[in-house]
């Protein structure tokens, strides 16, 4: 009689493979982490099985000639066509299409050796070997292919691009013999192809016969953030490298921007020399700018986080229709820049705009107040005063209240931002804290100093930052609602940036320009984190 196993036993966490009735049940379902069932090990010793992973291997070749033939040496424009052009294209482009989906079942094949199915014997360990060796050289040909291309390393562009035209060469030459005697173009370009891969292959085979695959464990989790990595790459790495690249050039209107632009430190001391003593736009000092931007910055985001807190508070309380005025909080930043922009420069219209409306009726409200009460000491004088100095402004015309309405604009805009994300501290801060706290007689505000602001440190320190760069970097409000006017009296740096490069052409300069405020940017959050200790947690 079979003994259930007790607590305490050693075997006792085994979950015994049996059924209430004692007979063995089914066995558990197929996983890719199992090892393969006796089903799956005679498929493996069918024929098929054996050449297909061959067959993706060729596939994988064939794409990497395709791939790179596209990258060195893209199709001109105005070929005319044939029959027998129109043939050979239909053959390259069938085969190129063939190598797509035999190499997508090869990269399968693979990733599926590696991470799932450890290779035992000597042919499947040759083939993993291979393929790693293979996709090392596709993208060592990438790489020079992409350095070429971009024209980043121009001391070593001839090595460069004599090592990734190479293949190209030899494919070219063999495949002009078979055109020479009497083949189409593309069926030629399909049999030279095929040869070389099968060739390469071969090679591949001989070197790797006798080696070991190293078979990584990171490698599934690096191969999940690939196509973030390349993103990164095109969107980000690649720019900003150019950007430094462009910085130390004298591109130009002149020199019709890089085409005809030199390269040097010389020409990257004389833009940041310029940038520092000259006019950054028309005349606009660089320490003007600065000083303004950082007067702009500071109240919009002192007004952003003050009224999102204010805001977050009150919502987080219960009360009725509490979801309603959430959604309605959102409303100005849920509404693109652009529109609202737009819509805030009319309501500052001198004449027809909202806000010297109201401003007229209240000075015509107060006027009525000081004629009424001219009698009254000091109450008289006051409202006197009031009507005196409150009245229609030229939002457009003075430089003071200009910059004025680009900060009501941007901080009507910013506010709903910084309050969704203080809403959400809020609501992952327990309640036991505050519930101990009015048991010890903490008074709301000590509750709020040292609970809630302590709490809320992981949560305001990157909204800060956040706040900060975008701040510094607001270009859209500045440039729709005033242009940088009067007399350049409102523009920030990256507005004065925007008019060195688009109204004068001087790009090098530009990119001097956007490389300061990075480091501007940079300096000013590693400072905020080591201050504020954005960098600990809300626990220490």
């Amino acid at each position: 009689m079979r003994r259930h196993p007790r607590p305490g036993d050693r075997d006792s966490l085994v979950i015994p493979n049996t059924d209430q009735t004692g007979e063995a049940s089914r066995p558990p379902p197929f996983s890719l982490s199992d090892q393969p069932t006796a089903r799956h090990d005679m498929e493996d010793r069918t024929p098929t099985r054996k050449i297909l992973p061959y067959l993706y291997w060729v596939g994988g070749l064939l794409v990497l000639y395709f791939v790179l033939n596209l990258l060195i040496s893209p199709y001109s424009a105005g070929i005319t066509l044939s029959a027998n052009k129109i043939v050979g294209s239909l053959l390259e482009i069938g085969s190129f299409l063939l190598a797509i989906f035999v190499g997508i079942g090869l990269i399968e094949v693979y990733f599926y050796q590696i991470f799932f199915r450890q290779p035992k014997d000597a042919k499947a360990k040759t083939l993993i070997r291979s393929l790693q060796t293979l996709l090392g050289l596709f993208m060592a040909l990438a790489i020079f292919a992409f350095f070429e291309a971009t024209d980043l390393y121009r001391l070593g562009r001839s090595v460069v691009g004599s090592v990734v035209r190479a293949p190209f060469s030899l494919f070219g030459g063999l495949k002009s013999l078979l055109v020479g005697v009497g083949l189409d173009k593309g069926l030629a370009g399909l049999i030279v192809g095929i040869v070389l891969t099968a060739l390469v292959g071969a090679v591949f085979f001989l070197i790797h016969k006798q080696s070991e695959p190293r078979v990584s464990k990171l490698g599934l989790p690096y191969l999940l953030i690939l196509p973030a990595l390349i993103g990164i790459l095109f969107l980000i790495i690649y720019p900003f490298l150019f950007e430094i690249k462009l910085a130390f050039s004298n591109a130009s209107l002149g020199t019709q921007a890089t085409k005809n632009a030199q390269y040097g430190l010389i020409y990257g001391w004389e833009n940041l020399k310029t940038l520092f003593t000259g006019k950054v736009a028309k005349d606009a000092m660089f320490f003007e700018v600065f000083g303004r931007t950082v007067l702009w910055t500071v109240i919009n985001v002192t007004f952003h986080v003050a009224g999102g807190m204010g805001l977050a508070l009150l919502l987080h309380r219960p009360m009725k229709l509490q979801g309603l005025y959430r959604t309605l909080l959102i409303f100005p930043w849920a509404i693109p820049t652009t529109i609202a922009a737009m819509a805030l420069r009319n309501e500052f219209d001198s004449r027809y705009g909202l806000f010297n409306i109201l401003l007229t009726d209240l000075n015509t409200w107060l006027t009525g107040i000081s004629h009424g009460t001219v009698s009254v000491p000091l109450v008289g004088n006051a409202f006197a005063w009031l009507s005196a100095h409150i009245g229609p402004v030229s939002w457009k015309q003075d430089p003071f209240w200009a910059f004025v309405s680009i900060l009501i604009s941007n901080i009507w805009l910013g506010i709903p931002f910084m309050s969704v994300i203080i809403l959400g501290g809020l609501q992952s801060i327990s309640q036991e804290y505050y519930e101990a706290a009015e048991i010890d007689g903490a008074s709301k505000f000590q509750q709020f100093r040292n609970i809630t602001m302590p709490l809320l440190r992981p949560v305001l320190t990157p909204a800060i930052i956040l706040g900060v760069v975008w701040t510094f970097n607001k270009f859209d409000v500045i440039y729709l609602i005033t242009q940088g006017g009067p007399q350049e009296k409102t523009d920030i740096l990256v507005s004065s940036m925007y008019k060195a490069a688009f109204s004068f052409y001087r790009y090098g300069f530009t990119a001097m320009f956007a490389l300061v405020i990075f480091v501007i940017l940079l300096i000013f959050t590693l400072i905020y984190l080591r201050v504020s200790g954005g960098l600990k947690s809300a626990a220490e």
